[in-house]
């Protein structure tokens, strides 16, 4: 028989743990029972202000009391305008307009829709290990697991897919050094426009500046910067993915600061409302007026009780300087999974800017999904929550929230080194 608070949910969803959030503060969740777990998922990388942070808090409180609801078809949010701005302010300058909607795969969903509008091409190129969502368009576009796309083919045509430069696994496979990644990579993109897709058919080349359900790995600088040249030269616009890695996780505001490129659309998601569904397109005004009004649209986007929320979302990053604390903590959590990869031969790599940290585990040069799951499993029953990704499974994901301390970091480290010590023992 099921657990009784699964009982009238749909068994679509996976489930880590099914106990219940009694409240929740900072990196910290409690059960009803009083029990305290650490949160190092961030409910996917969203809590990046922390669990219920008060200034977000209020800022919900208070638009609650004047207005939920909207509709931007007839009203105009002060909270959506006020957001809008702030947008505007933490975006390079030529990226200065805003479509709002609910979620990463609807803003995905919008992205593309608005690069075929303006360029009048239909084609897209992915990337071998990429994750943009579970709507149809965007499984189209999803290549990082057979589980997100099984069972719904045919899906949307016109994405073509191009090896992501995934320099660790070409290092295990190959050899190569991270510029023979790259520049296979680029050969096999010059390639597929060569081959599969014209560059006058291709609308967009679609990436996240670091894999997410792929695997938490960084494209190189040098790669986006050849990617960016590649599409300024054939008018492909270049769409960045920053779903996951948005507002602060990598130690930047936005991952494409690290390299420097300039997007032409920038998807957001997750970390912009601290919890409550709020989702952007950003693009330069004269882009988006290439955008057929009434062509796109939705009930629920620039809802004034989100947008309030990521207003305040914004200023707590901004203010606290939590994209700093990230870098700062980061390194620290990287410097301390590295020397337990000293100790651990399962740990193979360790990589990721800020706090979006992954940790891939092999046995015998092979992905070890099994030992991934154990050493969760193990963290899990110390209350330590953690998430798997990657194609294999084989990845441990950190992305904890972005308030966390020396002492939290240390804390859960010691937490993991224990997991592994039981998972290797098994």
């Amino acid at each position: 028989m099921l657990p009784d608070p699964l009982l009238n949910l749909s068994p679509v969803w996976s489930h880590l743990t099914q106990f219940q959030v009694e409240r929740a503060e900072g990196v910290y969740l409690y059960d009803d029972t009083g029990a305290r777990y650490t949160d190092f998922t961030s409910g996917i990388g969203v809590t990046n202000t922390g669990h219920c942070h008060p200034r977000v808090v209020a800022a919900i409180q208070a638009q609650a009391a004047k207005l939920l609801h909207g509709q931007m078809n007839i009203v105009l949010p002060p909270s959506v305008v006020e957001l809008s701005r702030k947008l505007n302010a933490i975006t390079p300058p030529h990226i200065d307009s805003f479509f709002f909607s609910n979620s990463g795969a609807e803003a995905t969903e919008g992205a593309v829709k608005l690069a075929r509008h303006a360029t009048r091409r239909t084609n897209l190129i992915v990337f071998q290990g990429s994750f943009h969502g579970r709507t149809a368009q965007t499984m189209a576009m999803t290549m990082s697991k057979t589980g997100y796309r099984a069972g719904y083919q045919p899906l949307p045509s016109g994405v073509f897919v191009t090896p992501f430069p995934y320099t660790f696994r070409y290092q295990q496979q190959f050899g190569w050094t991270e510029d023979q990644t790259i520049d296979y990579c680029l050969d096999q993109l010059h390639l597929l426009l060569k081959a599969q897709t014209a560059p006058e058919e291709t609308a967009a080349v679609v990436i996240e500046p670091v894999l997410g359900e792929g695997g938490y790995v960084p494209a190189p600088a040098r790669f986006l910067h050849e990617l960016r040249a590649l599409c300024s030269e054939h008018g492909i616009l270049l769409v960045l993915d920053e779903v996951q890695t948005g507002f602060g996780r990598t130690g930047k505001m936005f991952a494409f600061e690290h390299s420097g490129v300039m997007p032409d659309i920038v998807i957001m998601a997750k970390g912009l409302g601290s919890g409550v569904p709020i989702s952007a397109v950003a693009a330069p005004r004269a882009l988006m007026d290439q955008w057929a009004v009434g062509s796109h649209g939705g009930t629920y986007g620039g809802n004034a009780l989100a947008a309030a929320a990521a207003c305040a979302t914004i200023d707590v990053l901004l203010e606290e300087g939590l994209a700093g604390n990230a870098a700062q903590q980061g390194a620290r959590l990287t410097e301390g999974l590295k020397a337990l990869q000293a100790e651990f031969p399962v740990i193979a790599d360790v990589r990721g800017p800020g706090l979006m940290v992954g940790v891939e585990l092999m046995r015998g040069g092979e992905p070890d999904k099994a030992a991934t799951k154990a050493v969760q499993q193990a963290a899990l029953a110390q209350r330590l929550l953690i998430l798997t990704c990657g194609s294999y499974e084989n990845v441990i994901r950190w992305i904890p929230p972005l308030v966390v301390t020396e002492g939290q970091i240390d804390e859960a480290l010691a937490v993991f080194a224990e997991a592994l010590g039981k998972a290797a023992s098994q």
